[in-house]
C-alpha cells in the first residue's frame, strides 16, 4: 500500500510534503513542533492538516497490520493463493478486508459447516452445475439418504445451507446492500415506551440513512437503548435480491428456483442482519466523529478566549440556601480572600451583602466580578446590579460559564492547590481565573466537561477524551506559556513535555533554578529531544536573554542575533532568506516575534462582554438588535448569550443571505456577534435570534 500517495490524494496535500510529516511523525516529532518550527518541511501546514495527516496514516497503518495479520492466518491455513494475496493486498479498508477472511475464520459451526459435515457438498455442486430439473435432483440426492437426511428432499434442502453461505461470502453481493444502505435505505423509528414524551420528535421518524443528522442519530440511539423508541433499517429488498441473484448463472429455470430460494435465505438469515448491524455501527461512529468536531471546533475558541489582564478579580459563585461563594484574586490570580454573603431567598440579606462584598472591593481594589451562571445566577445578578448602582468604583461584571468548576473543585489538583479551602471558594476562585486567562484555568478541567459540545455524554469516552486532548494540546502550544504563572497541569500541554516533567519544572521555576531557556536542560529527564520539542513553546519573561521570551527556536537564536543589524519594516524577506540561508517561513516567523516580543496571540481576539446593568426576557422585544458571544455552535445553529439570562438560537438558516450547510463557515465559539431578535416564547423560555442583514 503506496500510503503516502493515498494520503496526498485523500487530503490534497503534496507528496514531498505528506512524507516529510510522516517521517518527522515517525521520529517522535509533536504536531504542535511540526506546525510551528518545521514549515519549510510540511509545505508550511497548520496543526489542523498535520492532525489529518497522522489521524488518517493511522488508519493506512491499521490497515496494513490487519492485512499483515490476515496473509499470516491463511498462510498457517495453507489457503493463501497468489490471487486471494492480491486482493487482500488491494483492500483500502477494514470493511472489505474482513469481507474477504470472513470465509476462513474460525467460529462457531455454521449450518453450512454442518451440511458439509454430513458430506452434502457434492450435491450441492450437482445442484448450481448440472441438475435439470427437480427429478433429476431427487434422484441424485437419494445417494445421500442416511439416519440423518432421512428423505432426499431434506438433503437438497440442507445442501443449500452451503449456497446460502458462499452467496452471503461474496463481497459483491455485501457491497450491492451497503451500497443501497447509503443510496436509498431509511432508518424508521416509532414510539415504544416514552411516558415523558423526550423524543416525541422521532415518534414517527423516516428519513434516508444519507439524511441523516448526526445530532438525530445520537439521540436516535440513546432513545432506543431507553427502551423509547423501535428502530429499524428499511431497504430495498426485492430490487437487492435480484441485483445478488444476477452474479451467479442459472441454466435452467430449476436451477433459478433453487438460486432464488438461497439468495432469499442468505439476504433474509445471514447478509441483511449483519449489514444492518454493520450500517447502524457505521451511523453511529460517523455521528461520534461529527459531535466530536463539533466539540473540537466548539472547544478551541473556547481555550483561546482573550485573557483580561491587570484587573483584580472578585470571583462568585451563587446559591440560594448555602449563599454565594466569594473569591478575590489579584491581577496574576493570586487568591486573596474570601467570604460568603446571602442576598438572595431565602435569606434576602442584601444589605448585609453589598456591605461585606464593598468592604473586599475597596480592599483589594476590586474592577471587575465574575459571575457564574449556574443555580441563582439570574437572581444573584440583579443583586451585582444593585451593588454597581451603589458602588462609586468603576466596576463591571461578566458571566461565566461555570462548566466544570464543581469538577476542578473536588479534584485532586483543586485540593492541592488550596487544601485549606471549601471546595466551593475552590469554584469562585476558579470563576476569576476565568475572566483572567480562560486557557490556564480550564485546563485543569478534562475537555469533556467543559460543556461546550452536544450529546458527548453518548459519545466513545476513550475517542472523545484523546481528540479533546489534542484540541487543548494545540491551543496551548498556540498561545505558548509563560513559565512565572503557569501550572503543571498546563505545562503538561506543552508540546513534548509530560505531567512529570511539568512537575518538574514547576518545582525548579518556584525554587529559582529556572532563569534562563537554556536551564530547561538542567531538569530532570528533560533530554536534548525534550527540550528541541518544548522549549519554544516556554516564555521566559524574566530571563536577560529576551529571545527567551518570544516564539522564536533557540536553534534559530543564531539567524535572530543577526536580524539586529536590519530594518525589519524594511527588510525584503525573500532577499535576506537567501542571506542567511533560512526558510522564508521561519524567518517571517522570526521577524513577527522581533517586533512584538512576548506578545499574546489571543489579545487579536474579541474582548470579553462586561455589563454594567441587567436585561431579562420581559426587556426584549422582536426587531431589537443586541450584541451577544456565542456559546456553543451545533450542527443546526449557534446559542448566543444575549445577556438576559436565556440564550438565544440563531438557526442555520437565519445566519447568512447565502446558503450555507455548516454553522462553522460563519461561527465559532466565543465571537462576538450582532443579531436581531425574530421571536420570543416567554412561557418556553426560548427566543429566535437573525445575523441576517
Amino acid at each position: 500500500m503506496n500510503i503516502t500517495q493515498i494520503l496526498s490524494e485523500q487530503l490534497n496535500i503534496d507528496k514531498k510534503n505528506i512524507e516529510n510529516v510522516i517521517n518527522l511523525l515517525d521520529d517522535g516529532s509533536t504536531v504542535a513542533f511540526i506546525a510551528r518550527y518545521r514549515k519549510e518541511k510540511t509545505g508550511n501546514l497548520n496543526d489542523v492538516d498535520i492532525r489529518n495527516i497522522e489521524k488518517n496514516l493511522n488508519k493506512l497503518r491499521n490497515i496494513e497490520n490487519r492485512q499483515e495479520e490476515i496473509i499470516s492466518s491463511l498462510k498457517s491455513q495453507d489457503k493463501l493463493s497468489d490471487e486471494l494475496k492480491e486482493r487482500i493486498l488491494s483492500a483500502n479498508s477494514l470493511t472489505i478486508l474482513e469481507d474477504i477472511y470472513a470465509p476462513y475464520k474460525k467460529r462457531r459451526k455454521t449450518r453450512a459447516d454442518k451440511a458439509k459435515d454430513l458430506g452434502l457438498e457434492p450435491l450441492y455442486k450437482f445442484l448450481i452445475t448440472d441438475a435439470n430439473n427437480q427429478k433429476n435432483a431427487l434422484e441424485y440426492a437419494e445417494n445421500f439418504v442416511n439416519e440423518e437426511l432421512e428423505t432426499p428432499e431434506s438433503a437438497i434442502e440442507k445442501s443449500l445451507d452451503i449456497f446460502a453461505e458462499d452467496i452471503s461470502n461474496n463481497v459483491d453481493a455485501r457491497n450491492i446492500i451497503r451500497r443501497d444502505g447509503m443510496i436509498r435505505a431509511k432508518l424508521i423509528s416509532t414510539q415504544k415506551d416514552d411516558p415523558e414524551k423526550v423524543y416525541e420528535t422521532y415518534y414517527d421518524f423516516c428519513k434516508r440513512i444519507r439524511d441523516i443528522k448526526s445530532y438525530q442519530i445520537l439521540a436516535i440511539n440513546r432513545a432506543e437503548r431507553e427502551g423509547a423508541l423501535s428502530v429499524k433499517l428499511e431497504f430495498a429488498d426485492a430490487y437487492n435480491k435480484k441485483l445478488i441473484a444476477d452474479l451467479y448463472q442459472a441454466n435452467n429455470d430449476y436451477q433459478k428456483e433453487l438460486l432464488d430460494i438461497s439468495v432469499d435465505d442468505a439476504y433474509k438469515r445471514l447478509i441483511l442482519p449483519s449489514i444492518t448491524t454493520e450500517l447502524r455501527n457505521f451511523l453511529t461512529e460517523s455521528a461520534e466523529d461529527e459531535s466530536i468536531k463539533v466539540f473540537s471546533k466548539n472547544l478551541k475558541p473556547y481555550f483561546l478566549q482573550r485573557p483580561i489582564k491587570g484587573k483584580n478579580v472578585m470571583g462568585l459563585d451563587p446559591g440560594f440556601r448555602t449563599g454565594c461563594k466569594v473569591a478575590v484574586v489579584d491581577l496574576n490570580g493570586k487568591y486573596l480572600d474570601k467570604a460568603v454573603v446571602y442576598p438572595v431567598q431565602p435569606h434576602n440579606k442584601e444589605e448585609e451583602s453589598i456591605k461585606i462584598l464593598n468592604d473586599l472591593i475597596e480592599k483589594y481594589n476590586v474592577n471587575l466580578i465574575a459571575l457564574g451562571n449556574a443555580t441563582a445566577s439570574r437572581e444573584t445578578e440583579l443583586f451585582v446590579n444593585k451593588l454597581i448602582e451603589q458602588s462609586d468604583k468603576n466596576l463591571a461584571y461578566a458571566v461565566v460559564n461555570e462548566a466544570g468548576a464543581s469538577v476542578y473543585s473536588a479534584s485532586p489538583l483543586g485540593e492541592e492547590e488550596f487544601p485549606d479551602l471549601d471546595v466551593t471558594i475552590r469554584g469562585a476562585i476558579s470563576m476569576a481565573r476565568r475572566l483572567q486567562d480562560p486557557m490556564a484555568e480550564l485546563v485543569k478541567i478534562e475537555p469533556k466537561h467543559i460543556g461546550v459540545g452536544q450529546y458527548q455524554h453518548d459519545l466513545n469516552e476513550k475517542k472523545l477524551d484523546d481528540e479533546l486532548s489534542k484540541v487543548v494540546e494545540d491551543a496551548v502550544n498556540e498561545v505558548g506559556v509563560t513559565i512565572n504563572n503557569a501550572s503543571y497541569k498546563l505545562l503538561s500541554y506543552v508540546s513534548g513535555l509530560n505531567p512529570t516533567l511539568a512537575k518538574r519544572i514547576e518545582d525548579s521555576f518556584k525554587e529559582g533554578t529556572l532563569v534562563y531557556r537554556k536551564d530547561l536542560k538542567n531538569i530532570k529527564g528533560l533530554g536534548d529531544k525534550t527540550y528541541k520539542l518544548a522549549a519554544g513553546f516556554l516564555r521566559f519573561p524574566d530571563s536577560p536573554e529576551i529571545l527567551d521570551n518570544t516564539g522564536v527556536h533557540p536553534e534559530s537564536y543564531k539567524i535572530a542575533k543577526k536580524l539586529e543589524n536590519y530594518d525589519l519594516n524594511k527588510a525584503d524577506v525573500n532577499e535576506l532568506s537567501k542571506e542567511l540561508d533560512v526558510g522564508v517561513p521561519t524567518l517571517e516567523d522570526i521577524i513577527k516575534e522581533l517586533q512584538k516580543p512576548g506578545r499574546d496571540p489571543r489579545e487579536d481576539n474579541p474582548e470579553v462582554l462586561t455589563k454594567s446593568e441587567i436585561m431579562t426576557i420581559d426587556d426584549i422585544e422582536i426587531g431589537d438588535e443586541l450584541k451577544g458571544k456565542v456559546r456553543n455552535v451545533t450542527d443546526f445553529g449557534a446559542f448566543v448569550d444575549i445577556g438576559v439570562g436565556t440564550d438565544g438560537l440563531v438557526h442555520i438558516s437565519k445566519m447568512s443571505d447565502k446558503f450555507i450547510t455548516d454553522p462553522n463557515e460563519i461561527l465559532k465559539n466565543s465571537d462576538i456577534i450582532n443579531v436581531k431578535v425574530i421571536d420570543i416564547d416567554k412561557e418556553k423560555s426560548r427566543i429566535s435570534l437573525s445575523m441576517i442583514n
